[in-house]
């Protein structure tokens, strides 16, 4: 079993989440501002579906990226220099949301519902979640989105509507996470797709350790520029 929280309720110790389903560690609450960046801060966020109480998950181990060891292969590098995208930070935030919200093969549904694209909305207004926009003849066709807090980046969905686009997000990405210091990219759980790109898993243990060095305790987000990079 796992606490039903009320709206106020703290999180549990992330040492009491399950073990199957892997790192689910409690229910409920609300997804407030306030709620989601003290999850975030903890290493915990919320994935469920709209019928759903809110579920709150905290999996050991953890997928993440260091950005200096992002694996950037041969084929990807000839599809970046080729310069056939545009690609901007945080000006179609919400398309994004609903771009990666829209179904997807052998998927029956869909955990970015009305409810999280709100949610998070409300979160890039305040200068914490972004997005990466990959354009094509002026159409978004790629993209990513996630919450930013001190020095690490949260990872939360991706989408690509044609070959490589999401993987283009992610190389610029983290270029800019770069060029402004940060350490972590946070993947939550382990995907072919990431791990190709460099992410690997590590104790939820460490994970937490690497949270509580690089998140300040007081973090008033950061509006990254919105200038086209390609």
């Amino acid at each position: 079993m796992i606490p039903l929280l009320s709206t106020r309720a703290p999180f549990p110790p992330l040492e009491t989440a399950l073990q199957e389903p892997n790192g689910l560690l409690a229910a409920g609450g609300d997804l407030s501002v306030e709620r989601l960046l003290n999850a975030y801060r903890m290493g915990i966020f919320p994935w469920f579906n709209e019928d759903e109480p809110i579920l709150w998950w905290s999996p050991d181990p953890r997928m993440v990226l260091y950005p200096n060891e992002l694996k950037i292969s041969r084929s990807l590098r000839k599809t970046v220099k080729k310069n056939q995208f545009k690609i901007y930070f945080d000006r179609h935030f919400n398309q994004v949301m609903h771009a990666c919200a829209a179904p997807r093969s052998g998927q029956p549904g869909t955990w970015i519902h009305p409810e999280m694209i709100t949610a998070y909305n409300e979160l890039h207004q305040m200068g914490y979640a972004h997005s990466v926009e990959v354009l094509m003849d002026d159409s978004l066709v790629g993209g990513l989105y996630g919450v930013a807090l001190g020095k690490v980046f949260f990872g939360e969905s991706m989408f690509s509507k044609v070959t490589d686009a999401s993987k283009v997000a992610f190389v610029y990405l983290v270029k800019q996470l770069q060029d402004q210091g940060f350490e972590l990219i946070d993947c939550q759980v382990k995907t072919t797709h990431l791990a190709s790109l460099g992410a690997r898993e590590i104790p939820r243990a460490e994970f937490s350790q690497h949270l509580y060095t690089l998140i300040p305790h007081i973090d008033k987000g950061n509006r990254w520029h919105t200038d086209q990079t390609n």
